[in-house]
C-alpha cells in the first residue's frame, strides 16, 4: 500500500501563492497561443498540458492551442507501406497517400486532444473545469507550388487566419482549436507546418504571446545553459550564425518572426519537463527562452502606478523586521523618491533615495529585491542608479541604516560610522530600538 502524499507546508504554499498573484493579475484577459508538435503526444505527456491549459483557461486567459501530427502522419505512411518525403529544409512533400494520412492523423489528434479537454473526475486537476473547444475551418491555405523543380503537391502555405470568428469564440468563453490542415477557396485541403499556422494566427490575433512546447530546452550559450530571455537582434545574429541545432534554430526562426509580426512575446520551453508551461509563465526567469523585441528588464523610476508592486515586494520584509514598516499613503507621497526593477510588467526590486541637500549627503532605503532574483546582480544594478541619482543631485556621500545586511554594504564600498555622521534631522529620527548600523560612501 502507497503512503499517502506528504502535504506541502503551509506556509511555503501560501507564500507562493502570493508570488504567483503578481502574474495571474497581469495575463488576466490576455491572448496567449500555445503551439505543440505531434511529437509532444508521442512521449504521452498531453495530458499533462492539457491540466495545465486548461488552469491558464480557469485564471482569465484566452488560449488559442494549435498542435503538429509529423510523427503521427509518418506513423499512417508506414502502415500504408509508404515513405515519407522531405525537402532539404525538411518541409514534406505531401503526396495524395500523405495528404490522406495528414487527415488521418490530424482527426485523431483532434478527438483525443478535445477528449482531454473533457475530463472531469473529482480529485483531479480537470475537476469542475468545464472547458469548451471550439475547431473548425478557421485557417485558408495556398499550395507551395513547384520550387526549383520540386513540386510540393498538397503541402500549403498560411493564406489567411480567421481572427474574428476566433475572437468570438474566444469571447464566449472557449479554447480555439487548430489543426495543421488549411484549406483553399476551391475546397482542397491542405498540409502545413504547425509552427506557420501557430505564428500567423498569433500575429492575426495580436497575442500577447506564443508558446512553443518543443522537444528541445531552448536557446542554449556555449556552456548549454538555457538563455531565458533573447531580443530580436540577438535572435537574428544567432540564426545568423548558424552554430544553433537545427529543431532549436526552426523554432527560434518563427518564434523571431512572430515578434517582427507585432507578438509580444514568443516563448520557447520543453515539453520534457513537467509543468513547464506553468514554470516558464509563472517564474521570474522561466524555464525556457522568451524572444522579445527588446530586454524587458527596466531599471526606471517609480510612478503613482508602482505603488502596489512596491508595497508587495516590501511588505515581507516588513514583517520579519529587515525593512522598517511603511503605510501606503507615505509610499504613495515619496514614490518618486524610489527606483524601481521591473520584468515584464512585475517589479522585482527597489531602493529609494532620501537627499539632505545642505548637508550633501543622502540616505538610501527600502532596498528590496524579490527572493527570486536573488544573487542575480539587481541589487547592485539598483545601488549604482541610486548612486547616479545622488551625484546628479550634488550629494557628495550616501548613507544607509540597516539591522541584517551590513557586509553586504560593506563589500560594496560603504565603512561603518556613528551617528554623529548623519545629518541632524536624520539623527532626530533614528530608532535606538532597532540599533541599525550606520554606513557611509563617499561617491
Amino acid at each position: 500500500m502507497n503512503a499517502p502524499a506528504a502535504l506541502p507546508d503551509p506556509e511555503q504554499f501560501v507564500h507562493w501563492l502570493r508570488t504567483v498573484a503578481p502574474y495571474i493579475h497581469a495575463f488576466r484577459g490576455k491572448t496567449l497561443v500555445v503551439a505543440f508538435p505531434g511529437e509532444l503526444v508521442m512521449a504521452r505527456r498531453l495530458n499533462a498540458l492539457v491540466q495545465d491549459i486548461s488552469l491558464l483557461k480557469a485564471m482569465g486567459m484566452r488560449l488559442v492551442v494549435v498542435f503538429g501530427a509529423r510523427p503521427q502522419i509518418n506513423e499512417q505512411l508506414r502502415l500504408r507501406g509508404a515513405e515519407p518525403r522531405y525537402d532539404v529544409s525538411g518541409m514534406r512533400i505531401t503526396d495524395p497517400v500523405a495528404l490522406e494520412c495528414a487527415k488521418e492523423a490530424a482527426g485523431e489528434l483532434r478527438m483525443d486532444i478535445e477528449a482531454a479537454f473533457s475530463q472531469g473526475l473529482p480529485n483531479t486537476p480537470m475537476a469542475h473545469s468545464e472547458i469548451r473547444v471550439v475547431s473548425g475551418n478557421l485557417v485558408s491555405a495556398r499550395p507551395v507550388g513547384i520550387v526549383d523543380g520540386v513540386d510540393y503537391g498538397h503541402t500549403g502555405l498560411v493564406r489567411k487566419v480567421d481572427a474574428d470568428t476566433i475572437r468570438f469564440a474566444l469571447d464566449g468563453g472557449a479554447i480555439v482549436l487548430i489543426s495543421n490542415l488549411g484549406f483553399s477557396a476551391t475546397g482542397e485541403a491542405f498540409n502545413l507546418t504547425m509552427e506557420d499556422v501557430a505564428v500567423r494566427t498569433a500575429i492575426a490575433l495580436d497575442a500577447d504571446k506564443l508558446i512553443f512546447v518543443t522537444e528541445t530546452p531552448g536557446v542554449t550559450d556555449p556552456d548549454g545553459r538555457v538563455l531565458s530571455e533573447v531580443s530580436e537582434a540577438d535572435a537574428d545574429r544567432l540564426l545568423s550564425a548558424g552554430a544553433l541545432p537545427a529543431d532549436c534554430a526552426g523554432y527560434l526562426r518563427y518564434a523571431l518572426r512572430a515578434c517582427q509580426g507585432g507578438v509580444a512575446r514568443a516563448h520557447l520551453i520543453p515539453f520534457g519537463l513537467d509543468g513547464s508551461l506553468l514554470l516558464e509563465l509563472f517564474q521570474h526567469d522561466g524555464v525556457g527562452t522568451m524572444v522579445v523585441e527588446e530586454t524587458l528588464e527596466a531599471l526606471r523610476e517609480a510612478g503613482p502606478d508602482d505603488v502596489g508592486g512596491i508595497l508587495a515586494l516590501i511588505r515581507p520584509l516588513e514583517e520579519d523586521g529587515t525593512l522598517v514598516k511603511r503605510d501606503r499613503g507615505l509610499i504613495e507621497r515619496e514614490v518618486e523618491n524610489f527606483t524601481v526593477i521591473e520584468h515584464d510588467g512585475v517589479i522585482f526590486g527597489c531602493a529609494a533615495l532620501y537627499p539632505y541637500p545642505s548637508d550633501g549627503i543622502g540616505e538610501m532605503a527600502c532596498l528590496a529585491v524579490n527572493p527570486q532574483s536573488q544573487n542575480l546582480g539587481d541589487g547592485e544594478r539598483l545601488l549604482t542608479r541610486i548612486e547616479q541619482r545622488a551625484r546628479a543631485a550634488g550629494l557628495r556621500r550616501l548613507f544607509v541604516l540597516t539591522t541584517r545586511t551590513m557586509h553586504w554594504f560593506l563589500k560594496r564600498g560603504f565603512v561603518q560610522a556613528g551617528i554623529e555622521a548623519l545629518p541632524q534631522e536624520r539623527r532626530n529620527l533614528y530608532n535606538w530600538q532597532r540599533k541599525s548600523q550606520i554606513l557611509i560612501k563617499t561617491l
